[in-house]
């Protein structure tokens, strides 16, 4: 009796500990489930801002071409920039053009490499930027001009072979993310001729060792001609470079030759190869497909004509006006071009490249336009068996778009995506990965984070850290359009409460900034929200705002120099070249009129000329316009947003 007593107690007890296992267990994996949420809907945020950002680069482009079409005096002062703009065809310099009487001082500390290159210089390479040192304009020059004479030898696309003896390794978007390639090579090795890699474009931009970066890339090319693989990006494009970063890095960092460097870096990355293909099975490209891809013709076009692949560069008559396909880059306003036929490649082979290098797979069946980024196409599974039939393919591997793990496989095992950046968009956002190809182009993928401080942190905090980060950027999109954005609420709000239900909220939202967000689950990050879930649309900006510079002027001026700063900046730098960092105020008046008869903005003027008087700081009828920006800035009350929100985990 007693023995049967103490079992019964002893099997309630363990059905008692299990049972509180269980329950521990489905809340630890729904506390999970949610921080994981949260953390998609923030890298959701991120890449929709990264791609509306890009459609604002493309609109740029096409901005250039109206400017240089009517203002006129750019060309007679700066003909050389038309020149490349328009993909004028430049004879190749020889080394002493390129190098010119560039000296190395007694001084410089740094690595010294001597041509031809070896192991040995790509090793002081690495130690040298390990401790932060920057390699000489020199020899920088020197690494350019020989790497671009050894590209224009190759093909459009290259083929590679694999054997039972030596992997293939693939690494994706790198974007100056220094210590991304150091870990990469500290797991993988070093390149050598048994340790094949193809990188896979879009190798600078956005981070600041983006220079350091090709220097490693082009001398282990230059020293492994036959094992190290270059194909070009999206961003391996000079007017690219002006928006996303790797200009300002080379003009920090060069600030005597750097200009010099640009110049010879535009013209290599139009001899960059625009494919891999490995044992004539596996396409590497970095963007896509579209249903048209034609690679017979991709394999034939000169492309070392495409000095921008964001500009249409097919030449026409005067009368003649490109209206191209919606979903192209620069197709969206006519544009006139009138360079020579010869110099250019057709209409057609543009498209081509663009496709290659913009494109995105998705599971919808069909081809449709890339509507986030503004170029390329989506491709669905559809598209990807068609293309790989009709050339004898069985995979594509491709990179352009930062996953969460560093990697993606999607179209039935034919399309993997591969992106190299760790925390691309923020500490702890991601991971980077690289993809390993055997002989029998088996793929086996490595995954990696560079660690730092807050890796450490319980992923809470990270997530909230991510988060933060995410409302933040999201919220100076909204006050940019706060205009724009009271308008629509208004509009939906016709019993003049000051709310609206979540979803006329929502409609708003996506009407005016177009992201395509998730705006009914971020609803309590953006907004309050009352005991009937009403929301107080005004309650979007109470945050932050944009500080005047001087606050008689309209707010609908400020916003929209605040959203369009940083194409007004870009522009400016064309203007300004000199270099003096100053315009006078009939070039600022000038820039402002055609910038604003392109985008179509609806500001008066006198308002414009009224702010650029007051902003005439040195009263000498110049205007320094890195210092008239820096008056627009967003003041940030967002202490709340650091705060980890417990209750909604």
């Amino acid at each position: 009796m007693g023995c049967n007593t103490s079992s019964s107690r002893k099997t309630k007890r363990s059905e008692n500990v299990l049972r509180a296992a269980l329950i521990i267990q489905n809340w630890y994996r729904g506390y999970r489930a949610r921080l994981k949420t949260r953390q998609r809907h923030a890298l959701t945020i991120f890449q929709s801002i990264e791609y509306a950002d890009e459609q604002g680069q493309l609109q740029l482009s096409n901005f250039f071409t109206f400017m240089l079409e009517n203002y006129t005096h750019i060309h007679e002062r700066d003909p050389e920039f038309v020149n490349r703009l328009f993909g004028y065809a430049l004879q190749d310099k020889g080394r002493q053009e390129c190098v010119g009487l560039v000296d190395v001082p007694d001084s410089y500390t740094g690595p010294r490499l001597q041509f031809p290159l070896t192991f040995g210089d790509l090793g002081l390479l690495i130690e040298a930027f390990k401790r932060q040192q920057i390699l000489h304009a020199r020899y920088v020059l020197e690494v350019l001009f020989e790497t671009k004479k050894n590209l224009k030898h190759l093909p459009n696309f290259t083929h590679v072979r694999s054997s039972p003896a030596k992997d293939i390794t693939i690494c994706g978007d790198l974007h100056g993310k220094l210590d991304d390639l150091f870990l990469i090579f500290y797991k993988n090795g070093l390149p050598s001729e048994t340790n094949t890699y193809i990188f896979n474009g879009d190798f600078v931009d956005r981070g600041k060792n983006s220079i350091e970066i090709l220097m490693i890339l082009f001398v282990s090319y230059l020293i492994y001609p036959n094992s190290l693989h270059l194909n070009r990006g999206n961003h391996e494009d000079f007017l690219m470079n002006m928006r996303y970063g790797f200009t300002k890095e080379i003009l920090h960092k060069y600030k005597l030759h750097g200009k010099k460097i640009l110049q010879l870096l535009e013209e290599l990355y139009a001899w960059l190869p625009i494919g891999t293909i490995v044992d004539n099975e596996v396409l590497v490209i970095h963007g896509g497909i579209s249903e048209s891809t034609d690679l017979n013709l991709l394999y034939s076009i000169k492309r070392n004509k495409m000095k921008s692949v964001l500009m249409p560069p097919t030449p026409v008559d005067e009368s003649h006006v490109i209206d191209g396909r919606k979903n192209k880059i620069g197709t969206a306003r006519g544009t006139k071009l009138t360079t020579s036929f010869s110099e250019q490649l057709t209409k057609h082979e543009w498209e081509q490249v663009i496709d290659i290098l913009w494109s995105d797979p998705r599971s919808k069946r069909g081809c449709y336009p890339n509507t986030c980024r503004g170029g390329g196409c989506y491709f669905g599974p559809d598209i990807t068996s068609k293309i790989l039939n009709k050339y004898h393919l069985k995979m594509i591997v491709r990179s352009h778009e930062c996953k969460p793990e560093g990697y993606e496989v999607c179209h039935d095992g034919k399309v993997i995506t591969v992106f190299s950046a760790s925390n691309y968009y923020e500490e702890g956002s991601n991971r980077g990965a690289y993809v390993k190809l055997d002989f029998g182009l088996v793929p086996r993928f490595f995954q990696y984070q560079v660690t730092k401080a807050t890796c450490s942190r319980p992923l809470y905090q990270r997530v909230t850290t991510i988060e933060s980060s995410a409302i933040r950027i999201l919220k100076e999109r909204m006050i940019s359009r706060k205009s724009d954005l009271i308008h629509a609420f208004q509009l939906q709000d016709r019993n003049k409460s000051g709310k609206l239900s979540m979803g006329q909220w929502a409609f708003s939202m996506e009407n005016v900034l177009g992201l395509n967000l998730p705006w009914r689950s971020l609803s309590y990050r953006l907004v309050t929200t009352d005991k009937d879930g009403n929301i107080d649309y005004m309650s979007c900006f109470d945050d932050m705002h944009i500080q005047k510079p001087v606050q008689e002027v309209q707010s609908a001026l400020i916003e929209t120099l605040y959203r369009y700063r940083s194409d007004l900046h870009i522009i400016f730098n064309v203007i300004d070249s000199d270099h003096s960092g100053l315009i006078s105020m009939e070039e600022f008046q000038s820039m402002w009129n055609l910038f604003n008869s392109h985008y179509n903005i609806c500001i008066d003027e006198s308002q414009v000329d009224e702010l650029a008087r007051r902003m005439d700081l040195n009263k000498d009828g110049s205007i320094d316009f890195n210092e008239f920006l820096k008056a627009f800035y967003v003041v940030h009350k967002l202490d709340h947003l650091n705060k980890s929100d417990t209750k909604h985990v």
